[in-house]
């Protein structure tokens, strides 16, 4: 399983960006969560959003509820997070991760799959 993020970059506070997650040897089960977390430095990694891939629920984060949408194309195995109205406390390593329980879905634990990371800057 392969998890390849992108999209990231610097940007200044008010500004919008759009990550994207793509997937490889993974198979979307249907019951299972995708999500994005996120890690500042000196600070825990933290869930930030997640989907679940069979019935398209989602789950956010409170400091990014109503800011943040996170999204899937299931023909094309690849996760989007769209960011809006960033602030600086969103400056981040931002991170995909696959096959996840989604009662827990913010808990980094029930995640098996990770991606590299991409870095988000606001200023």
């Amino acid at each position: 399983v392969q998890l390849v993020e992108s999209g990231g970059g610097s940007v200044q506070a008010g500004g919008s960006l759009r990550l994207s997650c793509a997937a490889s040897g993974y198979t979307y089960s249907g019951s299972s969560c995708m999500g994005w977390f996120r890690q500042a430095p000196g600070k825990e990694r933290e869930g930030v959003a997640a989907i679940f891939t069979g019935r398209g629920l989602t789950y956010y984060g409170d400091s990014v509820k109503g800011r943040f949408t996170i999204s899937q194309d299931n023909a094309k195995q690849t996760l989007y997070l769209q960011m809006d109205s960033l602030k600086p406390a969103d400056t981040a390593m931002y991170y995909c991760a696959a096959d996840g329980w989604c009662p827990n879905w913010g808990d980094v634990t029930q995640y098996p799959y990770w991606g590299q990371g991409t870095q988000v800057t606001v200023s």
